[in-house]
């Protein structure tokens, strides 16, 4: 059994761990603020959802690495909840990710916001009372307080308890 992840699988993490926070942040701090009227916020619409497009991509091909790399043994901490909560919070790391993705596209179609981005269409006026747009919000809101508690549990293993578990998602020899 290896002692680390696959190497794509580690590339993979951490190219779409900085994809995800980028499209959140942008997300958050720079589309929501602006209004649909604003020219620039086009561009940024452009690179949101191409950027939201391309993670949906390489999440698909991640799910394709990790089931047919070998894994490390799963981690242990000695709490029994902890353990049986990690594979469960890894699992809904996966399924909110592809969750927004899925509103992003269903908030695009629903609203017409692709045309708009991607063949020069209007830009819809707003999207009130599009459920996908609250969604993929209320989606957001509950992939960053996973992310967070992710990062949390990294640095406890790597500050606290200094089991090396990080290690396991670096490069170097399986």
């Amino acid at each position: 059994m290896p002692k680390r992840y696959h190497s794509a699988l580690v590339f993979l993490h951490w190219l779409m761990a900085l994809m995800i926070i980028a499209a959140l942040v942008a997300g958050t701090f720079v589309l929501a603020p602006v209004d649909n009227s604003d020219p620039a916020k086009l561009l940024s619409f452009q690179m949101h959802m191409g950027l939201g497009l391309a993670i949906g991509a390489l999440l698909l091909l991640r799910l394709i690495v990790r089931a047919s790399t070998a894994h490390p043994a799963p981690a242990t901490t000695g709490i029994a909840l902890a353990d049986r909560l990690a594979p469960l919070a890894h699992w809904a790391l996966y399924l909110l990710v592809l969750a927004m993705v899925g509103s992003g596209v269903a908030l695009s179609l629903a609203s017409g916001l692709g045309n708009a981005v991607f063949f020069g269409g209007e830009m819809p006026a707003n999207f009130n009372g599009i459920a996908a747009r609250t969604g993929h919000g209320v989606i957001a809101t509950l992939l960053m307080i996973t992310i967070g508690l992710h990062i949390l549990a990294a640095l406890w293993h790597q500050l606290v308890r200094r089991d090396g578990l990080l290690s396991r998602m670096g490069f170097g020899k399986r």
